[in-house]
């Protein structure tokens, strides 16, 4: 058993849970489950940089990353920055991440928001909503292409924007459908861990140009970006290159002037 396979087991366990202590009518009645959505997809056309950045507190291959920010200094300091979007973890057990993490950064900032999460049931999309999210990630790796048009159309009538993550053509192929907005190449192998742009740039050419292109996992230099750039990508996910210094907002502000001084 990978990794994936020991976290998605988990997860059902804590959603089975969850659904227990709180339904979903409770869901769908939250303060945030009618607030107007902002478009990731919208605000990464239009931009000349594209960052969607991270708040990650440890992961499987890296142990701890950083555990003393709170998220609220960190999302404000990626907004002041000029970040796109702000990419959420809200797994604990892996990740250290949690729904107030989301919450927390929900009243903090009023930029687009991902979810990062391995969603395996529409009680997480639910969950999103209520929280503050505007984007949900799905990853194809852990999803069947039947789970993967159902999850994403109960999203998009909740007005959530849709990443779809894929690590390979075979997952590319079986995923594409119009409810997605976005789909996103994880450089990452998750049997190895092993990070390569190369994979980003393979799958480039089959991705259709109806669908913002994100790259994510192993970016962590200007130069990588302006190459993605050539192969199409509008997106670029960063996480632990900001997370791992003491101001990641301040990181995230040096990294995009940087870029648009290139």
């Amino acid at each position: 058993m990978n990794i994936l396979d020991k976290i998605v087991l988990d997860k059902r366990k804590e959603v089975n849970l969850k659904k227990l202590i709180i339904p979903t009518t409770q869901l769908e009645t939250s303060a945030l489950f009618e607030r107007p959505t902002i478009s990731l997809a919208k605000a990464l056309q239009h931009s000349d940089t594209g960052i969607i950045a991270e708040h990650k507190r440890r992961s499987p291959s890296k142990a701890v990353i950083n555990q003393k920010l709170n998220v609220q200094d960190v999302a404000t300091g990626y907004e002041q920055a000029g970040v796109c979007g702000m990419s959420v973890l809200t797994d604990g057990k892996y990740f250290g991440g949690s729904m107030d993490d989301l919450l927390l950064a929900r009243a903090s900032v009023n930029m687009p928001l991902l979810r990062k999460e391995f969603i395996i049931d529409e009680y997480q999309i639910l969950e999103a909503k209520s929280y503050g999210a505007d984007v949900i990630l799905l990853i194809a790796a852990i999803l069947s292409r039947d789970e993967i048009k159902a999850f994403s159309e109960f999203a998009k009538n909740l007005h959530l924007n849709v990443l779809l993550e894929v690590h390979n053509e075979e997952e590319l192929h079986k995923s594409i459908m119009p409810s997605l907005d976005m789909l996103g190449v994880n450089n990452r192998n998750l049997k190895t861990f092993e990070v390569s742009l190369e994979t980003s740039k393979s799958l480039s050419t089959i991705i259709p140009d109806d669908f913002v292109k994100v790259s994510e996992s192993g970016i962590s230099s200007m130069e990588a970006i302006q190459e993605l750039k050539n192969y199409g990508y509008k997106g670029f996910l960063i996480g632990e290159n900001f997370m791992k210094t003491d101001n990641p907002g301040n990181s995230a502000q040096q990294f995009i002037k940087s870029l648009k001084g290139a």
